[in-house]
């Protein structure tokens, strides 16, 4: 049997395209490839954009802003001096990129002004650190990376 150029490239595409799709589902139904989205409800997430950036410029404004230190204890959020610790509230996401499982949020708890998140908590790799808080009926938003040794 001879085969001609033609049937050849039409041979070539059907394997190529064999090789995408098994590639496909097997990503799909695997469960060690984990491809989730970022936001869970992204649209709705989208709708309180401009919310989100005034609380980021209300930080941004401020003279005196909340430090995020990495140190071998942990991640140590210090506010300024400045600020009466009982009336911050709010809550600090340490948001993991590379796996969802590994975000969580704590409450703002400081002691001496300092809020400490321990190393146990924390694996080696980068670290988004959204904090969200209000001092005074005014709300903030900080937005920080950090890398874990």
């Amino acid at each position: 049997m001879k085969i001609n150029w033609g049937t050849a490239i039409v041979i070539a595409f059907g394997l190529f395209m064999t090789f995408i799709l098994y590639f496909v589902f097997k990503v799909q139904s695997d469960s060690k490839y984990d491809n989730d989205l970022v936001v869970e409800e992204y649209y709705k997430h989208d709708s309180h954009f401009g919310e989100e950036m005034e609380r980021i410029q209300n930080a941004h404004d401020l003279k005196q802003k909340p430090t995020i230190i990495t140190m071998k204890d942990g991640v140590k959020i210090v506010f300024p001096n400045t600020f009466e610790s009982k009336n911050i509230k709010g809550e600090v996401l340490m948001y993991r990129p590379s796996n969802k499982k590994l975000d969580f949020n704590t409450a703002i708890a400081l002691t001496n002004s300092e809020l400490l998140i321990p190393q146990k908590k924390l694996i080696k790799g980068r670290w988004d650190v959204n904090m969200e808080w209000q001092y005074n009926g005014k709300q903030y938003l900080t937005k920080e990376v950090v890398y874990i040794n």
